[in-house]
């Protein structure tokens, strides 16, 4: 249908996106192809090393999935995204696809080996997430395909995440957010992903401040490098919600946080997040 329609029709998945930026008149497509009675397109299993999220599956479901509650982080972004009536809606394709750059799941999902399989009248290809998203609001997707799947790998054992974010309430977008994966030896970080959301264009790889931590102790030391590094790598412009610096400046608090809740979910600690709210 897309191919049919051209290049002014747009996919509707949640509508938690496009329908906001219809209402400000800021999308005006000539049509709507609905995605909501397409079957198969909603389900979260484990499979062969991998979770695999259907492009439909609300953040609710994944919320309350027990199997995605098996990567903290992943259920750390569900709960955490705006409030109830959008989590019943909103779609993590759909979420993905729109590549704000105020969304949660690409910051979360590029902590860990996502990859995306879509499809189109050409037939299916795989996207690593890295790769997907190349600027605000862009994709590598053709107008003529569609994200199908969701794919995440099981992080190994002894490994562990956390995603933070500060809010000035529920519904809205974070100011900042951070997400953190560890993989822990013992008292020695083997490897650190971390990703700033909310202060670039994109959700920003903080590769400096994860140097910080690869191979070291997760000593007082080592996080002021890590948030250190986060101020830094942050690129934030300034709005309603703060200015620059206080926004690079929180991000490296969250950064501080997020990685503290990962190392005791790597050693096996159950840990409790929620976002934070001024």
């Amino acid at each position: 249908m897309l191919a049919q329609l051209g290049e002014e029709a747009k996919l509707l998945a949640g509508g938690q996106s496009l329908i906001p930026l219809m209402k400000l008149r800021f999308a005006n497509p000539s049509h709507l192809v609905d995605l909501n009675f397409v079957p198969g397109t909603t389900y979260i299993k484990e499979e062969n090393g991998a979770l695999r999220f259907g492009a439909l599956t609300r953040h609710t479901e994944i919320e309350k999935s027990a199997i995605a509650a098996g990567v903290p982080i992943i259920h750390d972004c569900a709960a955490g995204i705006a409030d109830v009536q959008i989590r019943n809606r909103g779609t993590i394709g759909g979420s993905l696809a729109e590549a704000d750059p105020s969304g949660d799941w690409a910051t979360v999902l590029l902590t860990q080996k996502t990859e995306l399989h879509c499809l189109s009248p050409r037939g299916e290809r795989m996207i690593p997430l890295p790769e997907f998203i190349t600027d605000a609001y862009t994709t590598a997707l053709d107008h003529d395909e569609l994200v199908r799947e969701v794919v995440v790998k099981v992080p190994e054992k002894g490994s562990g995440g956390a995603y933070l974010a500060f809010k000035r309430s529920a519904p809205v977008y974070p100011t900042a957010s951070a997400a953190v994966q560890l993989t822990m030896e013992g008292e020695v970080c083997k490897d650190a992903a971390i990703v700033l959301g909310c202060v670039g264009l994109m959700p920003v790889r903080a590769k400096e401040a994860e140097a910080a931590l690869r191979g070291r102790s997760i000593d007082g030391k080592a996080l002021a490098g890590a948030m250190e590094a986060a101020h830094a790598a942050a690129d934030p412009q300034p709005d309603m919600r703060g200015s620059a610096e206080y926004k690079r400046s929180l991000v490296a608090a969250l950064v501080k946080r997020a990685i503290e809740v990962a190392v005791q979910r790597a050693r096996g600690q159950r840990v409790e997040v929620s976002h934070i709210y001024a």
